[in-house]
């Protein structure tokens, strides 16, 4: 079945989600691809099962990784519920990659030859909802008094396109650096081998959230990427988000 009208029912429930809603850091996490799951209008887009698992449909680890940040720093999270298949939030509405007729080796026979108004309704239904919501939440947080940093968190897969990705942990950002900046230098000789716009960069699009949210009113800001194989298990994703807190805490001490 692939999804030619419609897209989202109230049994569907919400687009996006919030935790840690009383949060009161400042810290604004977010999470574009903490899901697989696809609205049951849209079938499987005639993908398989096993691609529709694989990290082509979200970002494995991601959330879990977002929920143990916004628990140990006290930030507020947001995240969407629905696969970035059907509408990756990290992407602009005129952007071919923001309904993908293909990823890394996979065909999207769901996204094919969509029309003006099938894009409308999916970025209506998805998109505009989601955004709107961090944008509020950060307006909220500024208009309390609070000073808003964002951060971006996904995972990565280890092969792509059959390559192997020696990149542990991306500190990437776009045109603000100051975040990134603290965090890489106190990574430097570290546990785990990090790099800087890396397994991306801004020029592959990837720092849409941040371009949306955070450049325009000058709040401080980066985005996290972390090889998905590194949290797989519990003792990989207490690792992880306790580092990656440590790094975020500190470096938030020097900019601040």
């Amino acid at each position: 079945m692939l999804l030619r009208s419609g897209i989202l029912t109230a049994s569907d429930g919400e687009v996006v989600a919030v935790d840690n809603a009383t949060a009161t850091s400042g810290l604004v996490f977010v999470c574009e691809h903490a899901s697989a799951v696809l609205p049951p209008s849209a079938g499987d887009l005639g993908l398989s099962p096993e691609a529709l698992s694989s990290h082509i449909a979200w970002d494995p680890g991601a959330l879990e990784i977002a929920q143990r940040l916004s628990t140990s720093l006290n930030g507020l999270l947001v995240h969407q519920r629905f696969s970035r298949l059907i509408y990756d939030c990290n992407r602009p509405p005129e952007s071919p990659a923001a309904m993908p007729e293909k990823s890394e080796i996979y065909a999207i026979p769901g996204n094919l030859n969509l029309s003006p108004a099938e894009r409308y309704a999916r970025t209506a239904a998805l998109y505009v909802p989601f955004h709107d919501r961090i944008a509020a939440e950060i307006a909220r947080i500024a208009g309390e008094g609070g000073k808003p940093v964002i951060v971006t968190v996904h995972t990565f897969t280890p092969v792509y396109f059959g390559k192997p990705r020696e990149v542990e942990i991306g500190i990437l950002h776009d045109t603000d650096s100051r975040l990134a900046d603290a965090m890489l230098e106190a990574a430097a000789g570290g546990p785990y081998r990090v790099e800087r716009n890396s397994p991306y960069g801004p020029e592959d699009g990837v720092t849409h959230t941040l371009r949306l949210h955070a450049l325009p009113q000058g709040f401080a800001n980066v985005m996290i990427e972390v090889r998905n194989d590194l949290v797989r298990d519990e003792a990989g994703l207490k690792a992880i988000s306790t580092y990656l807190a440590d790094l975020i805490s500190g470096a938030l001490e020097r900019v601040a």
